[in-house]
């Protein structure tokens, strides 16, 4: 069998992609299956615009509309996507086969002087292209100035040294698939800053119907990061959110339990509402919903109605993705 597998051209997007490739070959030769991977590039408008800040783009899907295009039109048979990348409803006609074992979800702190935003100076400039991170960080830090940033991780690491920033904020799981761990100097707590729904998972997508592809994604599908995504997803689905908005979720799995941590804020953060809650391991989605709406009970909906009345801000922020080396 031939699998052609869409992937973005970036680092991150191509080492992610061949991850799924190996682990579905070496699936297949455990079954004793001939199985060829072709590795298809697609350039996305997330890809050809590297200026526009990314909250900007009002159009879902970005970074991987054209994959999704790319499927339907039977060009490829296989997507792989950063799940995070991902708007919350699926095209017609596509389904998410596999979500394979999630990868850390944390978001990390890259300086090469400063062992932590805790430890920094006031007027000190940290950098990042999320405002769900800008959000948290002036939050806790609202002595400290934060700047968008965009481009690959390595740019946005050289772009932040040459700018003179303290430090930046990018997502663990893209430093650690492109072999980057050393330069993370920490990690934050969910509670510190609470990562994006779906921030270090993959998402396998291909056509409805097909039933051997479906069969051999299944090899490699993890029922926990399946919860814990579900579970983020649904969340944000609640709260109608996307990356234009400062909202985080996080939820993990044991073998009986799904906790769940969600956050929403201001953009400049002056309000933050989180709140955490547990159940049970395969009901995901009621545990989102349920989340979701305590945290607009407990004043999300005010903030939705003040985001929604003053916009974002023209500052280069937003929050995406991973998989394009934006994050």
């Amino acid at each position: 069998m031939r699998i052609r597998l869409g992937t973005r051209g970036s680092e991150l997007a191509r080492a992610q992609s061949r991850w799924v490739a190996e682990r579905l070959l070496d699936a297949a030769r455990g079954a004793g299956e001939p199985l060829e991977v072709e590795e298809v590039i697609l350039r996305t408008r997330g890809d050809a615009d590297q200026l526009s800040p990314l909250h900007q783009h009002t159009t879902p899907g970005i970074f991987t509309r054209e994959l999704e295009r790319a499927l339907l039109a039977g060009e490829i048979d296989l997507a792989v996507h950063s799940l995070k990348d991902l708007p919350t409803s699926t095209p017609a006609g596509l389904r998410i086969a596999a979500i394979p074992r999630r990868e850390e979800p944390w978001d990390a702190w890259i300086s090469a002087k400063h062992p932590d935003l805790i430890d920094l100076p006031r007027g000190a400039t940290v950098a990042t292209g999320s405002l769900r991170r800008r959000a948290q960080i002036l939050h806790e830090h609202p002595h400290l100035r934060v700047e968008g940033i965009r481009g690959n991780i390595e740019t946005r690491i050289a772009s932040a040294e040459q700018r003179g920033d303290a430090g930046l904020v990018l997502a663990a799981a893209g430093l650690r698939r492109t072999g980057r761990t050393d330069r993370i100097r920490g990690t934050f707590s969910v509670s510190e800053m609470t990562p994006a729904p779906g921030q270090g998972a993959l998402a396998l997508e291909i056509r409805e119907g097909e039933t051997v592809l479906d069969g051999m994604l299944r090899r490699i599908e993890d029922p926990g990061s399946r919860a814990e995504i579900t579970a983020e997803r649904t969340f944000l689905a609640t709260l109608e959110g996307g990356c234009h908005l400062p909202i985080g979720a996080l939820a993990r799995a044991t073998p009986r339990a799904l906790t769940l941590v969600g956050m929403i804020a201001t953009v400049d953060g002056e309000r933050l509402v989180r709140m955490g809650t547990e159940g049970a391991i395969d009901a995901p989605e009621a545990l989102g919903e349920s989340l979701a709406g305590s945290v607009l009970r407990a004043g999300g909906a005010e903030i939705l109605e003040e985001i929604a009345a003053h916009g974002t801000p023209r500052a280069d922020t937003g929050d995406r993705p991973e998989s394009g080396e934006p994050r």
